[in-house]
Formats: C-alpha cells, sequence, structure tokens
C-alpha cells in the first residue's frame, strides 16, 4: 500500500457490528467482516473488540505468526498518528505465502505459565484435602 487511507479512531468506531466489522491492531486499520466466521476464537470474540483498537488483546493471546501475517490481507488503512511496522508482517507474509495454515491454539509457549496453571491446580487441592483430614480427625477425636 503506497498511499494509505488515514482514518481517526471515531471514524472506526462506527464500524462495530457483524455486517460491518473494523477495528485496529498496531495502529492498522482492519476490515475484519469477512474473517469474522474464520476466526478460531468465534466471531464474538472479535466483536467485542470491534470499532476499537485491539492491540493489546491481540498481543496477549499470543497470535502465530501467520496471523500477524493476516493482517496486511484485511488493512483498509491506518489510524491517525501511527506509523506501522513493515518489517515485522514481511516476515508473517513470506510465511503466509508458503501456505501454512494459522493454528487454532494460540497458547504462548511460556514456561511459567505451566507452573501457573499446576499452582491453580494444585493449592485448592491441598487447602481442600487439609479441611477434609481436619473435618474428619475432628469427628474421629470426639
Amino acid at each position: 500500500m503506497s498511499q494509505q487511507r488515514v482514518f481517526t479512531l471515531s471514524q472506526v468506531a462506527q464500524h462495530k457490528s457483524k455486517k460491518d466489522c473494523w477495528l485496529v491492531i498496531d495502529g492498522r486499520v482492519l476490515q475484519v467482516t469477512k474473517f469474522l466466521e474464520e476466526h478460531p476464537g468465534g466471531e464474538e470474540v472479535v466483536l467485542e473488540l470491534a470499532g476499537k483498537d485491539a492491540t493489546m488483546e491481540f498481543k496477549d493471546v499470543g497470535h502465530s505468526k501467520a496471523a500477524q501475517g493476516m493482517l496486511r490481507k484485511y488493512q483498509v488503512g491506518i489510524l491517525q498518528g501511527y506509523a506501522p511496522k513493515d518489517e515485522d508482517s514481511k516476515d508473517a507474509s513470506i510465511e503466509e505465502s508458503k501456505g501454512t495454515e494459522m493454528s487454532a491454539s494460540v497458547i504462548k509457549d511460556d514456561s511459567s505459565h505451566r507452573y501457573e496453571a499446576f499452582m491453580e491446580f494444585f493449592v485448592p487441592l491441598v487447602v481442600a484435602g487439609s479441611y477434609f483430614c481436619y473435618s474428619y480427625l475432628s469427628v474421629v477425636a470426639n
């Protein structure tokens, strides 16, 4: 895109329906209406962010390089005051053109995530077990 249209956030906010869905990611204004049905996380996830800047949510999920490359496909312009980063999208679009499929799994590769998930399961289990042991021993002692 040599000549990109420039939009304000208030202009983008006017496109927040299922039939006309726009959002902003990294300063890129995206028209994602046709992508709603294809989104692996469901169209509701995208519709919640329609008409808004969804950069933080997009990055928090940890999308694949192929998903990041798809941003170019749906771009209709840029947000006023932003200059899009072309270098990171080149690698993603090359990867997409090789025919790689976007994975439905978008979990970050983070070892601390596994530890946190384990602790979220284990700590309540220990607390519940301790409670039942205490209750049992209280009844047996009386």
